[in-house]
């Protein structure tokens, strides 16, 4: 029952959900680490209770970081294959990673991206989706990369990629940075193969109301000129 598969899941003050993401998730993927970035909150208590491993950070590092840490926490299970990074507030689809797991399995590719731009699924204010689009556009002109929507959370990656991935990157960043190291990345002279498939991404008030906003996502496109 998917044994070979570990879900990141960066942790910050997520207590409300993070049970319920965590108990229902477990179902089909028992292996989930929680990184808890400095919550103030029970969120990592509620994790564990859950059934989810919890790595802690002292203070709040940022997600970059928190994914980093789940990487090196999940390359310690030998038995780990595939790792899936995963949102902590309920926006992310079980349904969605073994359709992108499935695909992953053919041998063919090594990364399977979650594109919120290839169906019809997810519902998001046309203003919301301008701004995502230049922040792929952009991301896409200076990682050398053909994607649709670089900054989606849900993402499938080969254990290979994972062990060469060096986010440094904490805050929102960090997703460019994954795709600007993967575009670099190399097997056996051979650009990483890597695909996108479609993933509905489910905003509520709650994730909303966390981060989902469209001031967040002009803050993304802002940053990635930045830097």
């Amino acid at each position: 029952m998917n044994e070979d598969t570990w879900l990141v899941v960066p942790l910050y003050n997520e207590a409300a959900v993070i049970g319920e993401v965590v108990r229902r998730t477990r179902e089909t993927f028992p292996k989930i680490v929680c990184v808890d970035d400095g919550s103030s909150d029970d969120s990592a208590r509620e994790a564990e209770a859950a059934g989810a491993a919890v790595v802690r950070h002292p203070v709040n590092l940022g997600q970059g970081a928190a994914l980093q840490t789940g990487f090196t926490y999940c390359l310690g299970d030998p038995e780990m294959r595939y790792v899936v990074t995963f949102d902590a507030d309920g926006q992310h689809q079980v349904t969605d990673v073994l359709v992108m797991l499935e695909r992953i399995r053919r041998g063919d590719v090594r990364v399977v991206f979650g594109s919120r731009f290839l169906d019809d699924r997810t519902s998001a204010t046309a203003l919301k989706k301008l701004v995502l689009r230049m922040a792929v556009g952009y991301t896409n002109l200076t990682t050398h990369t053909k994607l649709t929507d670089a900054h989606n959370g849900l993402r499938v990656l080969e254990r290979s990629v994972v062990e060469r991935l060096d986010i440094t990157q904490n805050r929102m960043a960090h997703a460019s940075e994954i795709v600007a190291q993967i575009g670099r990345m190399q097997f056996d002279g051979r650009q990483v193969a890597y695909t996108e498939e479609p993933v509905h991404i489910l905003y509520t008030d709650y994730s909303m109301s966390k981060g989902q906003s469209l001031w967040n996502s002009v803050n993304i496109l802002a940053e990635l000129i930045w830097r």
